[in-house]
């Protein structure tokens, strides 16, 4: 068939396992096919979406044979070419959790080499009523959410994700907007941006302590994730007083507090000039913090050219490509004594981790936890410490 032929086609599949992304893997002809509306072991009529020459994509149209972990949706705009926003809808809250639980284990392997059965935590919730932050696009006036790889608006006036709290957009025109953001913070302050403008900050309180945070800038989405991610790292590193640690891509400073707290020495490193401009006025009363603005390769090289040679605990929390082989480097040169590593990409977090371990750097423990209802994302945080204790002592990395 050629490209026109086959885009567009309905064909039948089996379908496979789970796949990161939150499509399932079949095949049609030989050919890979990314399934999406799917589960493991259904039988369904999928609609072909794209042609590549390494894969192609479907979605599932009907269900022949369904999986007895199939659900309604709750939401009447999942489904083929509607919201793109939530991809597992269709599955029940813990096929879900299995799934993503399948997914992290798959993906270490897969890539990191790395053979390790993961669980998935849940903060107690049922997939809905969660999210924070809520972007809209805005097309013509309209708000709503794209179709999945796509730009075609899709006007809802509900999400069902969407935490009760945050503010009603869905109801007015935006004529002048691209897009626009509802936000309610943990203590039920809200905002309102349009496009890229700035609407002021809201303040963010985890463990008791307050954070500001710029209303489009970053903070995890799910009320619960910030303190969850917060007792994970700190029950992994058991900071001591007076010990070293680096907080990279510190954001508005949450890590460093309470690193802080427990009587560490800080560095924090962030590139975005405005969540540092928070985290100053967030951790002012922490002296034995230091916030350096910028590449964090880059800011611990130079680090490194002033005498800093070792430190005792790491706390890495970069974006979804990961941290990379050159800045995983500098951190083991530093020769910590423990690294959390927190990561929302399971492939990106697999590539780092074995780096980490060819330079010496086992996983002591590892925790998967589902922050993202009905859609594929997940939070992992990995605890990382010398597989031989002359790393530590200065021995080297072999």
């Amino acid at each position: 068939m050629t490209d026109e032929d086959i885009v567009g086609t309905v064909v039948e599949l089996e379908v496979g396992p789970v796949a990161h992304g939150g499509h399932c893997v079949a095949r049609h002809e030989g050919q890979v096919v990314f399934v999406r509306h799917a589960l493991p072991g259904e039988l369904v009529h999928a609609r072909i979406t794209e042609q590549n020459a390494k894969y192609l994509r479907a979605d599932a149209v009907s269900v022949l044979t369904p999986s007895p972990q199939r659900i309604e949706p709750p939401c009447p705009y999942a489904g083929p070419g509607q919201c793109g926003g939530c991809d597992f809808q269709h599955a029940n809250i813990v096929e879900q959790r299995r799934l993503k639980s399948t997914v992290v284990s798959d993906t270490l392997r897969r890539i990191g080499g790395i053979e390790r059965t993961v669980v998935m935590e849940s903060p107690g919730d049922d997939g809905l009523g969660w999210r924070t932050r809520m972007r809209y696009a805005v097309v013509d006036g309209r708000p709503g959410m794209y179709a999945h790889r796509s730009h075609d608006l899709i006007p809802i006036d509900r999400c069902l994700i969407a935490h009760p709290a945050t503010p009603d957009v869905l109801s007015e025109r935006w004529p002048d907007a691209s897009s626009v953001l509802a936000v309610v913070s943990s203590e039920g302050k809200t905002a309102v941006q349009t496009g890229e403008d700035a609407a002021g900050r809201v303040v963010e309180v985890v463990r008791g302590r307050r954070f500001r945070v710029e209303a489009g800038g970053f903070w995890q989405v799910h009320p619960a994730a910030p303190e969850t991610l917060v007792d994970a790292v700190m029950s992994g590193l058991e900071p001591a007083a007076g010990e070293t640690a680096l907080d990279l891509y510190s954001g508005v400073g949450l890590f460093a507090a309470f690193l802080a707290e427990a009587g560490c020495g800080v560095l924090a490193i962030e590139g975005d000039k405005d969540a540092v401009r928070n985290a100053r006025r967030n951790l002012h009363d922490l002296p034995d913090v230091t916030l350096e603005t910028g590449d964090v390769d880059r800011v611990l090289n130079a680090a490194a050219g002033q005498g800093l040679e070792h430190v005792d605990l790491v706390v890495l929390d970069p974006p979804r490509t990961g941290a990379g082989k050159d800045v995983v480097r500098r951190i083991a040169a530093l020769t910590p004594r423990r690294v959390a590593y927190v990561a929302c990409d399971p492939a990106a977090l697999a590539r780092d981790l074995k780096t980490f371990g060819r330079l010496g750097y086992g996983i002591a423990s590892l925790r998967a936890f589902d922050l993202f209802g009905m859609t594929h994302h997940i939070e992992c945080v990995a605890i990382l410490e010398p597989v031989d204790s002359e790393v530590v002592s200065g021995g080297g990395l072999g």
